[in-house]
Order: C-alpha cells, then sequence, then structure tokens
C-alpha cells in the first residue's frame, strides 16, 4: 500500500513539473519589468512592512512594483508610502461579502503555510486559494516573498519563468525545527536568498545542502524620516517595536527602576502596540513608574519621536536586523542594546557608536543607562559615532545593491539582456533651458 502511495505521488509530481515545463516554454521572455512584492498585511504597523515600503519606493525608479498583501485588515497603508507603488489585497477582511465558498473556507486550516510559522493562525483554506491562483497567475517578472510562509509557497508554486527571490527578516536559528526542514528542501528553488545579516547569511550557508541560485546579504535602508537631528538635551529614552516578549520591554522596564531611583526626572518612552502592552502597563504600576515610563502607543512618525529623545534603547531577547537601530542612529541619538548574535553585533560597535551590554542582564543594562545620562561628552560622542555608521545605510547604497541583484539574475535567464539595463519608468526632468544671451 505504501509503495502504491508512493508511486502515486510520484506520478503526480511528474504530471506537475511536466505541466510547469509547458508553462515556462510558452511564457515570454524573463524581465524584472515587474516586480511583486508579498506581504502578509501591508496596512499593519510592523517593521518588515516599513522596509518593504522604503525597498519598494526605490525600485519603483526602475520597475513596476506592486505590493501583494494577503490580508486587509485596515482601510489604508499604516505608513507612507510612494504613490507610484500599487496594492493588491487578497482577502479583504474588512468587506468579506456572503460568498458562500469564501465563508466555507475561510473556516478551514491552511493546508500551504506550516502550522509552526509564527502568522499561521493567520491563514486558512480561503487564504491559501488566493495566494495560489495569483503566484499560479504569474508567468514572468520578479516575485519577492517577505516571511518564511511566503517564501515557501513561492518556491513551491510559483513558475520556472518566474524570479522568485525570498527576503528573510528573522534569523534561521530562530525558525522551528519543522520550518528549518521545509526551508532546507524547498530554498535551493529560488533564483535568490536574501538575508539581512552576515550571521543569518552563514548560517544559511552552512545549513542548505542545496543553495538558491544566488545566497547573498542586503542590509535594510534606513528609511527618510521628519525632522532633525536630535539636539540631545532632553530627558527622554526611546524604545521602538511591537510590545511582544521578545522585545524585552519588561526587562527595560525592571532596568529603569534604577534610572528613576538616581534620575527622576528622566522619561522613558516605549512606542508600539502589541499583546504584551497591559502586562507592561500594569508592570508598570506595580513598580511605581507611571509617568516616568510612558506608553504612548504606536506612530506612523517615529522621526519625531526620536528627535526628541537623547538616547535609544534595544532590549530584545534577540533580533534579526533592528530598523529601529538605524533609525535612532540616523537621527543622532546615543544608543544602548543587548548585544544579540545577529544583528545588533553586526551593526554596532561598543564604545565606537553604543554601548553593547551582554543579553537578558538587567543590571547591566541600567548600568549602560545610567552612563550615558550621566556622561554628557560620551552621549556625544556615541551619537557622532551613530551618524558616521549608518551612512552606510542609505537608500542609494543599499538600492543599488538590490539593482545589481535583479540585473545578475536577469542575465542569468537570459545572458543577452546583461546589456538591457532596465529603464526608468517616469520620464527623466527636462534640463532647464539656457540662459538667453
Amino acid at each position: 500500500m505504501r509503495a502504491l502511495t508512493r508511486r502515486g505521488k510520484s506520478a503526480v509530481v511528474r504530471l506537475y513539473r511536466g505541466y510547469n515545463r509547458r508553462k515556462a516554454r510558452q511564457a515570454p521572455p524573463a524581465s524584472t519589468h515587474q516586480v511583486k512584492i508579498l506581504l502578509l498585511h501591508a496596512n499593519g504597523m510592523g517593521g518588515t512592512i516599513r522596509t518593504v515600503f522604503n525597498l519598494a519606493g526605490h525600485l519603483a525608479d526602475r520597475h513596476d512594483v506592486e505590493i501583494v498583501s494577503i490580508l486587509k485588515e485596515a482601510e489604508e497603508p499604516f505608513f507612507p508610502i510612494d504613490p507610484r507603488v500599487r496594492f493588491r489585497y487578497l482577502d479583504d477582511r474588512l468587506n468579506p461579502g456572503a460568498d458562500p465558498i469564501r465563508a466555507m473556507l475561510s473556516k478551514l486550516p491552511s493546508k500551504l503555510i506550516p502550522k509552526e510559522e509564527t502568522a499561521y493562525h493567520r491563514f486558512n483554506l480561503w487564504t491559501d486559494l488566493k495566494l495560489a491562483r495569483f503566484i499560479r497567475s504569474m508567468n514572468t517578472g520578479v516575485l519577492i516573498a517577505t516571511r518564511p510562509g511566503l517564501v515557501l509557497t513561492a518556491a513551491q508554486l510559483a513558475l520556472p519563468s518566474v524570479i522568485t527571490i525570498g527576503q528573510e527578516h528573522v534569523a534561521l536559528r530562530t525558525q522551528p525545527e519543522p520550518v528549518q526542514k521545509l526551508i532546507k528542501w524547498r530554498y535551493r528553488r529560488l533564483d535568490a536568498l536574501v538575508t539581512l545579516t552576515k550571521a543569518d547569511l552563514q548560517d544559511y550557508r552552512d545549513a542548505l545542502p542545496k543553495k538558491p541560485g544566488k545566497l547573498v546579504r542586503i542590509p535594510n535602508a534606513v528609511p527618510p524620516m521628519s525632522g532633525e537631528v536630535a539636539k540631545l538635551d532632553a530627558k527622554v529614552a526611546v524604545a521602538v517595536g511591537r510590545l511582544t516578549r521578545i522585545k524585552g520591554f519588561h526587562r527595560l522596564i525592571t532596568a529603569w527602576q534604577q534610572v528613576a531611583e538616581a534620575h527622576p526626572d528622566w522619561t522613558l518612552r516605549i512606542i508600539g502596540a502589541g499583546p504584551q502592552e497591559e502586562a507592561l502597563r500594569a508592570q508598570i504600576s506595580e513598580a511605581g513608574l507611571d509617568g516616568t515610563v510612558v506608553l504612548p502607543g504606536p506612530t506612523a512618525d517615529v522621526g519625531a519621536e526620536l528627535e526628541n529623545a537623547s538616547l535609544y534603547v534595544l532590549s530584545s531577547r534577540h533580533e534579526g536586523f533592528s530598523m529601529t537601530i538605524l533609525e535612532a542612529m540616523a537621527k543622532g541619538l546615543a544608543i544602548v542594546s543587548f548585544n544579540s548574535p545577529h544583528g545588533p553585533k553586526e551593526m554596532l560597535t561598543d564604545e565606537v557608536d553604543a554601548l553593547l551590554v551582554k543579553p537578558r542582564t538587567n543590571d547591566n543594562l541600567a548600568a549602560a543607562i545610567l552612563r550615558v545620562i550621566e556622561d554628557e561628552p560620551l552621549r556625544h560622542r556615541l551619537a557622532a559615532g551613530g551618524l558616521q555608521t549608518v551612512r552606510a545605510y542609505d537608500v542609494a547604497t543599499i538600492g543599488a545593491r538590490w539593482d545589481t541583484l535583479l540585473d545578475g539574475l536577469l542575465a542569468r535567464r537570459t545572458p543577452q539582456a546583461a546589456e538591457a539595463r532596465a529603464v526608468p519608468l517616469t520620464p527623466p526632468t527636462p534640463s532647464a533651458p539656457p540662459a538667453p544671451r
């Protein structure tokens, strides 16, 4: 019986691969003109969304860019976006309609997304159907997926004529073991896998028995922000992120008790929203820190919060690549961070642009914060170092690396296209007429 089942599966796989080959032969030539980026919820507030919006804006200079959101659970995007970038929503949960098939499939669990994927509960059989239809509708262009479940699905379903790229925002080591097993099997089908850190790049090199066409590190670029560089005269420390346990804000609040005792005139503002909000508010009250530690909620204008602070604190248990660190450096803040092995450890240099602290040590975190508060020359020196460091992450520099990647992937598919560079979709600004003589 098992032998028959195996033979049956093998036959299905052969039919599927044959169908893909026929579709590929009928497909138009490989192209990077159209770029589609898969997101879970484009109108949400996460860091991945902000970085994808930033990338999409750069790519829109040379490509037709569309962000494809699995879900629509808010009317408009929370973060600003380049008007040239288009949006598509596969499952509009604000206006579900009365489709009986949708109603039925929405109650059934997803078969495409691994159960161990952290966002598995957001998917169902209806989102499977919409996602599969979308991916299979593409016969050329570039498909970029931005979380493991979506990357795995793209690798499995995309036609061979589509250039597929996985962009990983979370370290491989933090993925559940069943997800890692699928990654090792399916990611080899990708044209490229992009990691944000060198450590994660090495982990993928070591873990994948067969590599994607291209395995490369491209960090995120610092997004544009409003306002000016911080003056460092405000007695305010800031932390930014979703209010989840992994961000370690409970440790930061505990550490701040020592800070508040020595410097009651300083305030800690933790910017964000999430499932830990109620627990954190209770912790603040129990510690007698009401008014000293503030949870103002999320903001679309992170720049304004950072401009009015002097110190940025990162207390995460582990980080992939922290956009908030880049933003804090770009705003000229002094930084205190747990020395997480992937993001902060690569992005920051102790005593140069930050004070790095042994992870999960509340007393050491408090001591580093106190040191920055009490040593004004140190505060200014770290801030100046951060402004130098962040120059390597500007949009033009990071965007050029994406341009090189896309051009290289196209050249691999069509060697004759190596010289056929993508052209801007918007006409160049006309030069000014010569001055009259």
